[in-house]
């Protein structure tokens, strides 16, 4: 491009030079201007060329579809199975055929009323007293003669181990004991305990020896 601009230039003052009369030096010099803008348009264009041919070369074309992942995976909402209760099996109460009564009544049974002395009665040590108990049968069925009434446990106040009730003992009766006692040695609150053959109640005194 330099060399084309200086050709022109040369030319320029040859035609110039060999013209009948000399041109104006304003002429010479606006055409001196146009050849330069020319040029400078022309190297302007082959500069962009080059640059979007540079550009064209370093960036492919896309030809590729590219996919972008999602950025979280889908939401699966779980089914939910129907919950299916079980009938409820009817729950059959039995009432008792007499609803308030009093518990049944025993076949064997007995009960010990009028105890003498009372409890806590305050006795001095080594004195001599009576035992006075009152056996009831309270069961449903009588007993037979010989029922034995024996010491269990406690101090024992009595000269006897056992007393046997001779008679026979319907669903109701009673019969009274009668032992001679004295007041152990030891004292403070004294409790001996007999017991009506088969367990069936417990005879019982409780003394406070002084």
């Amino acid at each position: 491009m330099r060399n084309k601009l200086i050709t022109m230039i040369i030319l320029a003052a040859l035609l110039a030079g060999c013209a009948p009369s000399p041109a104006p030096v304003v002429d010479i010099q606006a055409q001196v201007n146009e050849a330069v803008a020319q040029t400078m348009e022309a190297q302007q264009q082959q500069v962009e060329d080059m640059v979007a041919q540079t550009l064209a070369a370093q960036v492919p074309a896309a030809t590729a579809t590219v996919e972008v992942p999602p950025t979280s995976a889908p939401l699966v909402v779980p089914t939910f199975t129907a919950l299916v209760l079980p009938t409820d099996t009817p729950v059959t109460v039995i009432q008792p055929s007499n609803p308030g009564s009093v518990p049944v009544q025993a076949d064997y049974s007995c009960d010990v009323i009028n105890r003498r002395p009372k409890d806590k009665t305050e006795i001095h040590r080594g004195d001599s007293f009576d035992i006075k108990w009152t056996i009831v049968n309270t069961g449903k069925k009588a007993w037979d003669a010989g029922m034995d009434v024996s010491y269990s446990s406690g101090p024992l106040m009595t000269a006897v181990t056992v007393v046997e009730i001779p008679v026979k003992m319907n669903p109701g009766a009673t019969y009274q004991i009668i032992l001679d006692a004295v007041a152990p040695a030891e004292k403070g609150s004294q409790v001996m305990i007999w017991s009506v053959q088969g367990q069936l109640c417990f005879p019982y005194t409780a003394i406070v020896v002084k």
